[in-house]
């Protein structure tokens, strides 16, 4: 180490905000707000098709809810189905690489159950993959923002301003995508928007513990009875939920919290230790009745409050529960989706509504394209459906379904309306993703 006084920098300056401290300014083709699976999704495949790229999200990382919130568990990938009846996956894309690349490090663990399949994943190894692909990719990042206005010219986003610790950026494009999963750029666009009218949709506090030991895990069925019959002696007001373990990884994901997620700035922040104070309970359930395993766990993580539904757009048809359970495969499908209705519309619970094996339902163009708007489409759990059609299709496989699609149905309209694109010449782009079964 040299302590030649020569290369010491010991001089500063003083500054201080003018009254017009410049905005800075940014043009691209395709602006995706939210980098959750939705989002990521969106603009890769934006990317893909050779378009210049900005990818804008409030936190400081990537990733979204599937990193930050620690979901660990990749859902609405596959079709449904058993050791009897074969899924298979129905969501490609990027989905394809990611599979490849977690799984050829370890960091996937696959559980074929009675009606689903779910892929546990390492969050870190996750979150790495999206940060080096969107790097590769040549997109451009803006962490740390929040839209606090978009203008519009008639029926088309114009711009966006958005406001960061850093100073104030505006985004123009040819196109937008939401995937807020809080319809933030619709709304704040003065676009209507849906919002559940009976009562909150819960959401979750997830953790991971360490130091478990996973040759006495208990089995997932009596996690559920135990706690159904204990939640309350444990002063947990959720009485199911689950600890899946990963014996590859030692550790287990915990499930076992509802809290409500508000659009309000106060409330939200309370939300933050709330959550946390139940996930101690569930710690304190899982130490106590199952001693063997997690007599000497210790939280690794807490996530972000995981959200599930809170406010989405609404779009030129309002995809239905009746229309998910009747499988009805539209004209301009763009997704598909074969997970139950999962809603989490009560604090104690949640409703469950699983399908057969050869069950099939279809998001249309419709519902993720916004009524007002000919250059806005949404993607992810902020699309147009009832409450209980979006709890099935909000989940992360029709959500990566949905970004493809939504940057597709912009490049084909280029600078007119997604209102009026080619559907066939849509669905040949998505094709995988539509009628593909191996």
């Amino acid at each position: 180490m040299s302590s030649d006084p020569k290369l010491l920098r010991t001089e500063t300056k003083i500054v201080r905000k003018g009254t017009d401290s410049g905005v800075q300014k940014l043009s691209v083709d395709i602006c995706v707000v939210g980098s959750g699976a939705a989002g990521t999704s969106a603009a890769l495949e934006a990317a893909a098709l050779g378009r210049k790229v900005a990818l804008i999200d409030g936190l400081p990382g990537l990733g979204g809810q599937a990193v930050n919130s620690i979901i660990g568990i990749f859902v609405g990938f596959f079709s449904g189905g058993d050791q009897t009846h074969k899924p298979y996956q129905i969501t490609h894309g990027i989905a394809d690489r990611i599979f490849k690349d977690l799984g050829a490090q370890g960091a996937l663990d696959y559980r074929v159950g009675p009606t689903t399949t779910n892929v546990m994943y390492d969050e870190v190894a996750l979150q790495r993959w999206i940060e080096q692909a969107v790097r590769a990719a040549g997109i451009i990042p803006i962490l740390g923002a929040i839209v606090r206005n978009v203008v519009m010219e008639g029926r088309r986003v114009r711009e966006l301003e958005l406001t960061t610790r850093y100073g104030e950026l505006r985004v123009r494009a040819e196109g937008f995508v939401d995937a807020t999963g809080d319809a933030a750029l619709a709304w704040q666009a003065g676009l209507p928007c849906h919002e559940a009218e009976e009562g909150p949709i819960y959401g979750t506090q997830m953790l991971v513990l360490e130091n478990i030991d996973t040759s006495h895990a208990p089995h997932r069925n009596d996690v559920a009875e135990r706690i159904a019959a204990k939640h309350t002696q444990y002063g947990l007001p959720r009485g199911d939920g689950f600890a899946f373990v990963s014996p590859s990884r030692g550790i287990a994901l915990v499930n076992m919290t509802h809290i409500e997620t508000p659009l309000d700035p106060i409330a939200m922040s309370r939300i933050q230790l709330d959550g946390k104070a139940q996930a101690d309970k569930a710690v304190a359930f899982l130490k106590a009745e199952y001693p063997a395993c997690f007599a000497k766990a210790r939280v690794r993580a807490y996530g972000q409050p995981g959200v599930r539904q809170t406010r989405w757009i609404v779009g030129a048809h309002q995809l239905t529960a009746d229309e998910v359970r009747q499988g009805v495969k539209f004209p301009d499908a763009i997704a598909r989706c074969a997970w139950p209705i999962e809603l989490h519309s009560r604090e104690e619970g949640y409703v469950w509504e699983p399908f057969g094996h050869d069950h099939m339902h279809y998001v249309p163009l419709r519902s993720i394209a916004c009524a007002d708007a000919d250059n806005l489409m949404a993607a992810g759990r902020c699309i147009d459906g009832d409450v209980a059609a979006l709890s099935s299709v909000r989940v992360m496989g029709p959500c990566m379904a949905m970004g493809k699609a939504a940057v597709n149905a912009l490049d084909l309209a280029g600078a007119g309306s997604v209102h009026q694109i080619d559907i066939a010449a849509l669905q040949e782009r998505l094709k995988d993703n539509l009628v593909r079964t191996d």
